[in-house]
């Protein structure tokens, strides 16, 4: 492409959650290859994300799980008909690489292992939000919130237990499979297994019709499939 040619695109602006960070960093130049635009892409975790676009925060498309999404259209901040899912995923606990791995297998063995568990990690996203909702199921939310140890402020659940300071950690695969020194268990037990869809909203007021819905559908591409598969999610 010519330098003229690159100069006259338009800017897609895109603010992603962390848990679609390593799929985006592959997807957006394949995207801008493809496509007259040039993609901006904002990452953060989703609870702040959400907060800043519920303050004002303005971009093109959000990207990121319907725990997020879902509030933002209510509050007229996305357009909620143009919301189309991408993939989906789930909460995995996971521990340092060459611990003991517990037994997970049913809601009875998992809520053993975490009353064993000197400490826990696990967070504010859509992961931690399953997580916490299946420790009221199990009866122990109190007692799994007092073990809580909280990343470092950027930082991700799979560093804390690479560091020792938590027994197991609750994330997603597309979190935790670039972290150096983790092991996944596996998810939860199928009694307290929840989806989490993640998809592409456009944000109420972007004038880039076409620009938007060349970027959504192109994260349902055979491509981007194959991408977001690679990264630990599940294409749908």
């Amino acid at each position: 492409m010519s330098d003229s040619a690159k100069a006259q695109r338009v800017e897609l602006v895109v603010i992603c959650t962390m848990s679609c960070k390593e799929a985006l960093i592959e997807l957006v130049p394949m995207f801008e290859r493809e496509n007259a635009y040039a993609i901006d892409v904002t990452y953060g975790a989703g609870p702040e994300l959400a907060k800043k676009i519920s303050s004002g925060v303005r971009a093109d498309i959000f990207v990121g799980p319907e725990e997020f999404s879902g509030p933002l259209i209510e509050e007229g901040r996305l357009v909620g008909s143009s919301r189309t899912a991408f993939a989906h995923s789930g909460a995995v606990l996971a521990v340092k690489a060459g611990s003991t791995k517990p037994d997970i297998s049913s809601p009875q063995k998992l809520k053993e292992a975490l009353l064993a568990a000197k400490a826990l990690c696990y967070s504010r996203g859509a992961s931690g939000i399953h997580f916490v909702q299946a420790c009221e199921r199990l009866g122990i939310a109190d007692v799994v919130a007092a073990k809580l140890i909280k990343p470092r402020p950027g930082e991700m659940v799979g560093p804390v237990l690479v560091r020792g300071e938590a027994d197991i950690g609750v994330q997603q695969p597309a979190e935790l499979l670039p972290v150096r020194g983790v092991e996944i268990i596996g998810p939860l037990p199928p009694e307290l297994r929840q989806t989490i869809v993640y998809g592409a909203t456009v944000f109420t007021g972007s004038a880039q019709c076409e620009g938007n819905q060349a970027f959504v559908e192109f994260m349902r591409s055979h491509a981007a499939r194959e991408v977001l598969r690679e990264t630990g999610l599940d294409p749908v």
